[in-house]
């Protein structure tokens, strides 16, 4: 490239990622690693596991193992301390990517306008089985109603009075399911049936 922004900035992007692949070849593989390199700019850049400077003195007295027992010791203890917070962090940027999809997920859900209220998405987009499964929802939701009434005058002893709806059903709980509807959508649920 013969542009220094451009250099610049496709180095920029492109080191975290060397890093991390180091990174989990070690973790990984259990290998000792030591990366360094130099900006475009001359700027220095190191990655090590589990230090830049311990390989770099194995690398150069050509010993593959370390001076004393001590040594081994506390080479060890570090390596289980890094790899545990390693796996620590790589669980938790998964579970941060499981919960990024999932917002990206109820973003879009929001966006079509299908939430925690289906009624309140457009019944023209929506097919005989969604339509079928806000039928069931609603029946459900008129018994709910029913249940907390009951309650409600069980509680109070209040008489139950019976309202009579507009096509001579009961509980005039239909109808107001139709007037939810017919104000929401400009659907009309006479009978059980969904007309417009």
């Amino acid at each position: 490239m013969e542009n220094e922004n451009n250099l610049n900035v496709t180095f920029a992007k492109r080191r975290p990622t060397l890093f991390q692949k180091a990174s989990e070849l070690s973790i990984l593989c259990g290998a000792e690693i030591a990366i360094i390199v130099f900006s475009p700019s001359g700027k220095l850049y190191s990655f090590g596991h589990p230090s830049v400077e311990i390989i770099g003195d194995r690398f150069l007295t050509q010993t593959s193992q370390p001076s004393s027992s001590n040594s081994q010791l506390v080479e060890a203890y570090r390596n289980t301390n890094i790899y545990e917070l390693s796996r620590q962090l790589t669980y938790v940027l998964t579970q941060l990517e499981v919960e990024k999809n999932k917002s990206e997920e109820l973003t879009n859900i929001s966006k079509q306008g299908i939430g925690n209220h289906p009624w309140e998405a457009p019944l023209e987009n929506q097919g005989l089985q969604e339509l079928e499964q806000l039928k069931r929802a609603m029946e459900w939701l008129k018994n709910e109603i029913e249940e907390q009434k009951k309650r409600i005058v069980a509680a109070n002893q209040l008489p139950i009075v019976p309202v009579s709806g507009a096509n001579g059903i009961e509980g005039g709980y239909t109808q107001l399911l139709d007037s939810v509807l017919t104000m929401t959508h400009g659907f009309n649920m006479g009978n059980g049936h969904v007309s417009r």
